[in-house]
């Protein structure tokens, strides 16, 4: 029997996607016995809100993340799934074992997550500390990523977005050249 990788799902809107997002990764890769890390950026909301870039833009920059260890992985995309992580499953190849990556800013609505009870019995949870937020509550199968060496930030989307709309830089919070292209696209501007 061969062993089977140990995917770290990644799943989110990357609108944009930032420098947190690569330490947040790294340190799973550090600290965890996940081979490699998915990166997986949704196909979009239902109503679509006004400050989401369209799902071309925000797939171009997520794959301006680079880091060994990690791919971009288009399946909700490709199969224009709504967003609820349970609807991934089923298109989640066989030959791995998966676990999902989420910050802890999203602990306190995890409840509102679809079928949240029947998708932890089906996938285990890496939560990762944000500052700012607590680490609870923490449901059967969610595990907090902890290490004496682990470094947490507030970098945050909605925050370098905010900086764009107010023509602040935000070169030392994303790649330079996701700063690029937000600028040549005129993304997140007011």
């Amino acid at each position: 029997m061969t062993n089977k990788m140990k995917i770290g799902l990644f799943g989110g809107v990357f609108n944009p996607p930032h420098l947190g997002h690569l330490m947040v990764t790294q340190q799973i890769l550090d600290f965890t016995d996940i081979n490699e890390v998915w990166f997986l950026p949704n196909y979009g909301q239902h109503p679509p809100k006004p400050h989401v870039a369209g799902v071309a833009d925000r797939l171009a920059m997520t794959r301006m993340l680079v880091l060994a260890k990690t791919r971009v992985a288009t399946l909700e995309i490709d199969k224009k799934l709504d967003g609820n992580t349970i609807d991934l499953l089923p298109h989640l190849p066989k030959e791995n074992t998966y676990t999902f990556i989420m910050g802890a800013d999203w602990l306190a609505s995890f409840r509102l997550w679809g079928q949240w009870e029947k998708l932890l019995e089906k996938l285990p949870f890496l939560v990762f500390p944000r500052n700012g937020y607590p680490n609870v509550p923490l449901y059967k199968n969610m595990k907090l990523l902890e290490h004496e060496l682990l470094i947490t930030t507030n970098i945050s989307a909605t925050r370098i977005r905010e900086r764009v709309k107010n023509n602040l830089s935000i070169e030392q919070f994303v790649p330079e050249e996701i700063a690029d292209y937000i600028k040549k696209r005129n993304l997140y501007a007011a």
